[in-house]
Parts: C-alpha cells; sequence; structure tokens
C-alpha cells in the first residue's frame, strides 16, 4: 500500500510539472504574439512605416486581429530543399520578385496532416539584415469573410534544427489589402490551407474606432 502510495505521489508531481511546463510555455507564447501586435499597431500608426492612404492614417486607431490562440502556434517538421529552381512569383502587379522554395513545413492542425511551402527572396538575401529572413504566404477558409481575400503573411527566420515554429497568430495581411499603390505577392495555390485560421490579422475596415 505504501509503495502505491508513493508511486501516487510521484505520478501526481509529474503531472503537475507536466501541466506548469505548458502554462509557462503558453505565457511565453501570448508575450511574443503580444509583443507582435504592438510593434505591428506602430508600424501602421507612423507616418514614416504606414502603408496607409494619408486620409486613413488620420483616422487609425489599431488593427483588427483574432482572439489569440496558442493551439495555432505550431512545432512544423522543416525539410530543407536545397535544389529549386527560382521562380517569379505572381504579384498584384506587373512586378516580378524572383523566390526560391527553400523548404516545407509538415505539421498536423486539427488532426489533419498540411503541408505548406516556405520561401526565400532571392533579392532581399543580399541585404545582411534579411539573410535568414523566410517568407510564408497562405490562404485558407477564413479569406474573404474574416480576414483579407488575398490571403496573409508570416515572416519566419532560418532555424538550426529540423523544426519550425509557425505562429498563424502573427499573420497579418499584405499592404495592397490597405492601399492599392502597393505590389504583393500572391500566395502559390500550393499553400492553400482547407482549414479556417482564425487568429492573426483581421480584413481591414474602416471600423467605427478608425473613423
Amino acid at each position: 500500500m505504501q509503495k502505491n502510495k508513493g508511486e501516487v505521489f510521484r505520478i501526481s508531481i509529474l503531472f503537475v510539472f507536466f501541466i506548469g511546463n505548458i502554462i509557462a510555455q503558453d505565457s511565453i507564447a501570448i508575450k511574443k504574439i503580444l509583443s507582435f501586435q504592438e510593434e505591428l499597431n506602430k508600424d501602421f500608426a507612423s507616418e514614416e512605416t504606414s502603408p496607409l492612404t494619408p486620409k486613413d492614417l488620420e483616422r487609425f486607431k489599431t488593427l483588427h486581429f483574432f482572439e489569440i490562440d496558442t493551439s495555432f502556434c505550431i512545432r512544423a517538421k522543416f525539410v530543407r530543399t536545397p535544389y529549386e529552381t527560382p521562380f517569379v512569383m505572381k504579384t498584384t502587379t506587373g512586378r516580378e520578385p524572383i523566390y526560391v522554395k527553400y523548404g516545407e513545413a509538415h505539421f498536423i492542425l486539427q488532426k489533419k496532416p498540411y503541408v505548406l511551402q516556405i520561401y526565400q527572396n532571392q533579392g532581399l538575401k543580399t541585404q545582411p539584415e534579411f539573410e535568414d529572413y523566410l517568407f510564408l504566404p497562405f490562404t485558407d477558409l477564413t479569406n474573404g469573410e474574416s480576414s483579407y481575400a488575398g490571403g496573409r503573411f508570416i515572416d519566419l527566420k532560418i532555424p538550426e534544427g529540423d523544426y519550425i515554429i509557425i505562429d498563424f497568430n502573427t499573420s497579418y495581411n499584405p499592404y495592397c489589402a490597405y492601399n492599392d499603390r502597393y505590389s504583393c505577392p500572391i500566395p502559390p495555390e500550393v499553400n492553400h490551407l482547407d482549414v479556417k485560421i482564425p487568429v492573426g490579422v483581421k480584413t481591414y475596415k474602416k471600423y467605427p474606432e478608425n473613423k
């Protein structure tokens, strides 16, 4: 009996430690997401960095975000694809940026397997501040409803190992969602997710608080 009690106690301690670790990880993730939202709002509120028209900038108060959901912070298997041929990614204008498929992210979301292609901009990679920058454009079932019809983007860094963190809470709209004078990449069809991703930045509307 005493032995059983000791075993139960050890299991209880491990369970508490496990739950505590999950809570701590969630707390760190939420802080990063809130920081992302704060920085994005600062960029949009600044005359120097905002993509908004002068008229919209005068009325701007805040971007609108879905509620944070850390279940959409994904640890994906990262498969590098070093022998891909550079290609022109389609844009909303005649601009022809050159990208290369840098790798694939393999992950499970809501019990279903998905694969997303991750790209590297061949022009940006020559700049020191962007040499480890990766680009993830995607579409999902919220597009045209609660999120921008043209899809959203996520900025990533080249991982050191074989896994990469994709936090959909940090997905944002291309600048052409706010201002027609911008030219934006169009997410390749292969990067469509047949599921709703109700996190990140919502579609831009001139809500009362932005008027």
